[in-house]
């Protein structure tokens, strides 16, 4: 039986393609500079290969925060402050905090349900994400949140879940512990190789459910509404 679920935040709680343009206008408008939207798409296309590279162990974090905008800047052509031009968006993308649909919906319904356990689990930056769980008003909703940059380990490293599980209760198992995340390479593949049971949530796909699932999944989901399932 499921008793536990780790809940990945970005792009599965939050909007972040939503949180990241808006920041990324911001910053730029900060630095005298306009994004269009084929700017705000490249920008996307290069902090995601940032992350994933993150995710592999092939650059630092502090590392990532910057040199995605050197990489960014550098392709315009435009001559701008990268560490300016981190400090603009870490503040602006800490206020973003717009939810995904289903996804309070399903918090809530969590938090009806005293016998079951709802832990986040990110990548993402711990002053980001701590300042927009507060806003959005859901930090009370989780026993606790685990941040990667807290615990000195990255998804999808074993090391991260070890640590994990380590700050949290005893008789919270792998084997009774779901993680519901949209990444495939973090959440799935991590999830998997740590012993949780894996549900991917692809909005986006239009993979049947029952049909060409990836071998690191256990189950879909288009909507996180319909992850309450998993605990009948």
């Amino acid at each position: 039986m499921l008793r536990n679920v780790f809940l990945d935040l970005d792009d599965t709680v939050f909007d972040f393609h939503l949180g990241e343009a808006n920041a990324l206008r911001e910053t730029l408008q900060a630095l005298g500079l306009h994004a269009d939207q084929a700017i705000c798409m490249r920008y996307s296309a290069i902090n995601d290969a940032f992350w994933k590279a993150l995710e592999r162990g092939e650059i630092t974090r502090q590392a990532l925060l910057t040199r995605r905008f050197d990489v960014l800047f550098s392709e315009w052509g435009v001559k701008r402050d990268s560490m300016l031009a981190q400090q603009y968006y870490e503040r602006a993308l800490s206020a973003q905090h717009a939810f995904l649909p289903g996804a309070r919906e399903f918090l809530c319904w969590a938090a009806e349900h005293k016998n079951l356990r709802l832990y986040a689990v990110t990548n993402g930056s711990a002053k980001i994400q701590r300042k927009r769980l507060h806003d959005a008003e859901i930090e009370q909703f989780f026993d606790a949140v685990l941040i990667s940059e807290e615990l000195g380990y990255t998804k999808p490293s074993t090391e991260f879940f070890d640590a994990c599980f380590s700050r949290l209760p005893k008789d919270v198992l792998q084997w009774e512990t779901v993680i519901i995340g949209d990444s495939l390479t973090s959440d799935m593949k991590g999830g998997k190789q740590a012993g949780l049971v894996t549900c991917w949530y692809c909005p986006h796909s239009q993979t049947d459910m029952d049909a060409g699932k990836p071998a690191e999944v256990d189950y879909m989901i288009h909507d996180l509404r319909d992850a309450a399932a998993l605990f009948i």
